[in-house]
C-alpha cells in the first residue's frame, strides 16, 4: 500500500527530482516505510511505500523483465501469486516476490489487457520507455484514488491526493464551481470532476494513456445486471457464501499484522465470522463508540466478537469537532460532507496502534439492497399505480394533517418525505432522496450571481446517466447499479481510503471483491429482496454466521451527532466560519438564508444538520486551499 505521484513534460523538458521529492513529501501518511524516484528524460515517478507485501524485495519503483518499462503502484493484487506463477511459466524471470512486480509484467505481455487478470485493489502509473508513453489506471471499483491534471501544454501530472498535484509548479487552483454545485447534492464532488478545474479523477474502472503530449481514457469494467441467472435461493445463498469467504481469504494476505472493523452491523459482522473460520489464530476486532447511545453499536459488536472468539478492542471517544476538522480538511483535498468521516478517521487511528492492515465490510449495501431508499423507491412505484386524485386529494392531504417533529427523526416524517417525492419521474425521485440540497433548496440559499455562474449545470444529470444505462432492469437494480458507479466510489470509499491512509493503516473490503460484485447483479431482484425487507438475502448468510439479535434489527449507520453539537459546543464556532466576512463575501450564498438555518436548527425549530455541515466543510475548503 502507497501513495504514488509523478509527470510527464510533452515539450521533452528534463523532469525535475525536486519537484518530485515535493510532490512525495505531501503524501508520506500513505507510506512511512520508504520512498522511490524514477526519473529519465522528461518523465519522474514518485512513490511512498507502506510496507504490507515482500517486506525486503518489494521496493520500488519496480521495473518489467526487458527493464523497459517502469511502475508506481499503489494497492494490493491478491491474486498475484498465481499471476507470478503464470509470467515464470511464460519464461519471465522475476527479481522479487511482489504483486508491483507482477503488474508491470503483465502489462508488457498484455498491454492495457492486463486489468481484466487483477483481482484487487489498485492505482498505479507505468511508463513504457520504448513507446514512451505513460499508462495509469484504476480498480474496477475505486477503492485506490488516482488524480490528474492535464495541461493545456500537453504536461500532465498525477498524484494519489491533490496536495501532491497541488505542490507542482503548473498545478492551477482554479474552482470549478459546477463542481462546488454537485457537492452541494451529493456532499462530495463527483468523478471525473473535482473542485479544481484543471484537476480531474480517474473514475473507476478507467486507465488513461499519455502519449505525444495528449491522453486517451477508457472503461475496461462495470458490473452487468442485465444477465440474470436461474437460481434457487439456497443456491445463491452458498454461492454468495463461497464467494465472500474466497473474497476474504484472500485479503488475509500480509506480513504484517491484520485485523478488522467491527461495527457490529451485518456487513462488518459477516466478514469477521469468515475471517474466524480461515484464520490459525483469534482475528483482532475493533469497535468505536460514542457517549451518545444513538450512535453507538458497541453491544452488538460485543456478541459478535464473543460469538467467534475474537481479540476484541473497543475505543469510546468523545469526538473533538474542532480538533478534527482542520486534519480533515487538508486531507481530503476538496470539499467532502460525509459526516461518518469523523469516526471513520477516529477508528482508524486507534486501530493503527495495534495493526497494520483492517478488514471491513465496505460495499454490502450496495450490491445487497441495504439502503432503506431501495425499498422506498420500490414501494413508489406500486404507489404510483393507485389514481392520482385518491393520492393527492385523500393519502396525503390525510398524512399532512398529522403533526410531525422537525428535529427528530420518525417514520412519520419519513413517510411525508416520501410522499413529497413519490410521484416525480424515477430517476428525479431518487435524486431528491440522496440529495442534501435538491434543487428547491439551491434556489432559497444560491445567491443570483452564482445561480447564473451554474444554471447550465444539473447535478440530477449524474443520477440520469445511470438510470438511462439501466433500461429494462427492475427498479431495485436500476439504483443498485446506480450507486455503485456514484455513491459508493465518490463518497463511501474516499471517506474509508482517506480516512484510514492519513493514520497510514490498509483498509481492504471483501464485498468489494469483483467477482463478489458480479455475482450480486447476476441474481434476480427477488432474490436479493425479501418483499419490503433491506437487506434480506444477506441477512439469511449472515444470520448462519453470527448470532441473529446482532442481525435482525434496524440498521444504525455510522455517524456522529452533529445535529447536537451545532445546539451546544459547535454553536458559536459554526456561526463565526459560515458568517464571517470571507465567506459571505464568496457571492455564493444569501446570507440570509445561512443565518435562517442556523437560527432554525440552533433554537431547535427544524434540524438542519446535514446542511450546515455541508456548508461547514465547503467554507474550511476555501479557507485552507483557496484563500
Amino acid at each position: 500500500m502507497c501513495g504514488i505521484a509523478g509527470y510527464v513534460n510533452a515539450d521533452g523538458k528534463a523532469a525535475d527530482l525536486g519537484i518530485l521529492q515535493r510532490m512525495n513529501n505531501t503524501i508520506v501518511h500513505r507510506g512511512p516505510d520508504d520512498e522511490g524516484f524514477f526519473v529519465k528524460e522528461n518523465v519522474g515517478l514518485a512513490m511512498r511505500r507502506l510496507s504490507i507485501i515482500d517486506l525486503a524485495g518489494g521496493k520500488q519503483p519496480i521495473h518489467s523483465y526487458d527493464k523497459k518499462k517502469w511502475i508506481v503502484f499503489n494497492g494490493e493484487i491478491y491474486n498475484y501469486r498465481d499471476l507470478r506463477k503464470h509470467l515464470l511459466d511464460k519464461g519471465f524471470e522475476l527479481y522479487t516476490n511482489s504483486d508491483t512486480e507482477v503488474i508491470v509484467n503483465l502489462y508488457q505481455l498484455y498491454g492495457v489487457d492486463c486489468l481484466q487478470r487483477l483481482r484487487g485493489m489498485f492505482a498505479f502509473a507505468i511508463w513504457d520507455d520504448e513507446q514512451k508513453s505513460l499508462f495509469l489506471a484504476r480498480d474496477r471499483v475505486g477503492k485506490k484514488p488516482l488524480l490528474y491534471s492535464y495541461q493545456d501544454n500537453g504536461n500532465l501530472i498525477f498524484g494519489s491526493e491533490f496536495r501532491a498535484i497541488l505542490s507542482h509548479p503548473e498545478a492551477s487552483r482554479e474552482v470549478d464551481y459546477e463542481a462546488i454545485d454537485a457537492y452541494m447534492s451529493y456532499l462530495c464532488v463527483p468523478a471525473p470532476q473535482t473542485a479544481f478545474k484543471q484537476i480531474r479523477k480517474l473514475e473507476p474502472g478507467h486507465w488513461l494513456i499519455w502519449k505525444d503530449g495528449k491522453i486517451k481514457t477508457e472503461r475496461y469494467w462495470k458490473p452487468d445486471f442485465s444477465k440474470k441467472i436461474r437460481i434457487s435461493e439456497e443456491e445463491a445463498i452458498e454461492e454468495t457464501i463461497r464467494l465472500l469467504r474466497e473474497a476474504t481469504r484472500l485479503r488475509l494476505i500480509s506480513e504484517v499484522p491484520l485485523g478488522a472493523f467491527l461495527s457490529g452491523g451485518v456487513d462488518s459482522s459477516t466478514v469477521v465470522a469468515l475471517m474466524a473460520q480461515e484464520s490459525d489464530t483469534p482475528v483482532k476486532t475493533f469497535s468505536i463508540g460514542f457517549e451518545e447511545q444513538d450512535f453507538s453499536e458497541l453491544k452488538y459488536a460485543r456478541i459478535v466478537a464473543n460469538h467467534v472468539g475474537s481479540v476484541h478492542h473497543e475505543f469510546i471517544v468523545k469526538p473533538d469537532a474542532l480538533e478534527i476538522l482542520p486534519k480533515l480538511v487538508d486531507h481530503y483535498g476538496e470539499p467532502y460532507a460525509d459526516s461518518s468521516a469523523v469516526p471513520t478517521y477516529y477508528v482508524s487511528r486507534e486501530t493503527r496502534k495495534h495493526v497494520t492492515v483492517a478488514l471491513n465490510g465496505d460495499g454490502g449495501d450496495e450490491s445487497f439492497v441495504g439502503y432503506e431508499r431501495y425499498i422506498a423507491m420500490k414501494i413508489a412505484e406500486i404507489y404510483n399505480c393507485v389514481p392520482k386524485f385518491l393520492r393527492k386529494s385523500f393519502i396525503e392531504k390525510l398524512v399532512n394533517l398529522i403533526p410531525t417533529s422537525e428535529t427528530r427523526r420518525s417514520r412519520l416524517r419519513d413517510l411525508k418525505r416520501f410522499l413529497k417525492a413519490a410521484d416525480l419521474p424515477t430517476e428525479e425521485r431518487y435524486f431528491r432522496w440522496v440529495s442534501v440540497f435538491d434543487s428547491e433548496k439551491k434556489a432559497e440559499i444560491y445567491t443570483n450571481e452564482f445561480a447564473q455562474i451554474v444554471a447550465n449545470h444539473k447535478a440530477c444529470d449524474l443520477v440520469k446517466r445511470w438510470f438511462s444505462c439501466s433500461d429494462g432492469l427492475g427498479v431495485i437494480d436500476k439504483c443498485l447499479l446506480t450507486d455503485q458507479m456514484t455513491y459508493l466510489p465518490n463518497d463511501l470509499l474516499v471517506k474509508v481510503d482517506i480516512a484510514s491512509m492519513a493514520v497510514s493503516l490498509e483498509a481492504r473490503s471483501p464485498f468489494l471483491d469483483h467477482k463478489v460484485i458480479e455475482f450480486a447483479a447476476s441474481l434476480p431482484e427477488d432474490i436479493k429482496t425479501n418483499g419490503f425487507q433491506t437487506k434480506s438475502f444477506l441477512k439469511k448468510i449472515a444470520a448462519r454466521l453470527v448470532p441473529r439479535q446482532a442481525v435482525y434489527r434496524r440498521k444504525m449507520g455510522f455517524g456522529v451527532p452533529i445535529g447536537k453539537w451545532f445546539r451546544n459546543e459547535m454553536k458559536g464556532f459554526i456561526r463565526e466560519i459560515l458568517l464571517s466576512e470571507k465567506a459571505l463575501k464568496r457571492g455564493i450564498f444569501k446570507p440570509e438564508a445561512v443565518t435562517q438555518l442556523l437560527t432554525e436548527h440552533t433554537e431547535g425549530k427544524r434540524d438542519h444538520a446535514f446542511q450546515l455541515w455541508t456548508l461547514l466543510m465547503l467554507e474550511l475548503w476555501f479557507q485552507r486551499f483557496i484563500d
